[in-house]
């Protein structure tokens, strides 16, 4: 006879307990919505507080990496392997990029290097959560002018080490022309329509997507008139 298997507990999670002032006030709901602290331009120290403000959030790891294949191919995977070359042998270290986003004009990115794969993963993920910013988005495509936020406002740039990469509006309908992992960071962000262009070392998917991160933020930065941004149907953070 076959026994059965009884069903495994899940344990209970444990209650946060903030360490930060800011998480206290989150904690005791003061600060009831993320745009009170991005707004004041507050830095978050704990993941915590984006988890609390941000539910509907989620995160995900992108592929950075790529496995050792025949004749150089290999498949792609979320983890980049390194090795340092010392006395003692080689030492290898693994990299990670995660991105969080509620696909409604919040995203972040983080980076996370470890000896392990799963202290790297951890790392990206709660640094992702902690650098999330608010994203300008709005129909700044000629070939449009629909007014809704499906696009980005206007042209921006972004570079990351040798890597470039130009974000232009596109019409509604379009979808995302742009390099697969960023595509994923696009539509995290709550972009639904974009044109693109890359320069440079574009295989270096860890610069590719901190330079597509540069260029979101620039979104934001660029001072715009009130009769501009209603022409454009500019929106930053939620809809």
């Amino acid at each position: 006879m076959t026994e059965k298997k009884t069903p495994r507990k899940e344990e209970p999670e444990t209650p946060w307990e903030p360490k930060t002032s800011l998480g206290k006030k989150v904690l005791q709901k003061e600060i009831t919505s993320i745009d009170q602290i991005l707004d004041r331009g507050e830095r978050i120290f704990e993941a915590e507080i984006v988890d609390r403000l941000l539910p509907e959030g989620k995160t995900e790891l992108l592929f950075i990496g790529q496995a050792k294949g025949k004749f150089g191919g290999g498949q792609k995977r979320a983890f980049k392997q390194t090795q340092k070359k010392t006395p003692e042998g080689n030492k290898p270290s693994f990299n990670s990029f995660a991105i969080f986003g509620n696909e409604n004009g919040y995203v972040g990115g983080g980076y996370g290097k470890s000896k392990d794969t799963v202290p790297a993963r951890e790392k990206a993920m709660r640094n992702a959560k902690l650098n999330v910013f608010k994203v300008r988005r709005g129909c700044g495509s000629w070939e449009c002018s629909c007014k809704t936020p499906h696009s980005i406002p206007f042209a921006v740039e972004g570079k990351m080490g040798s890597c470039i990469i130009r974000l232009m509006p596109a019409p509604k309908g379009k979808g995302l022309v742009v390099e697969e992992e960023c595509q994923k960071l696009l539509r995290l962000a709550g972009i639904k329509d974009v044109w693109s262009k890359a320069f440079g070392q574009t295989k270096q998917k860890s610069n590719m997507l901190k330079a597509c991160l540069i260029a979101l933020k620039k979104l934001s930065d660029t001072k715009m008139k009130s009769e501009q941004a209603a022409a454009l149907g500019v929106v930053e953070g939620a809809r």
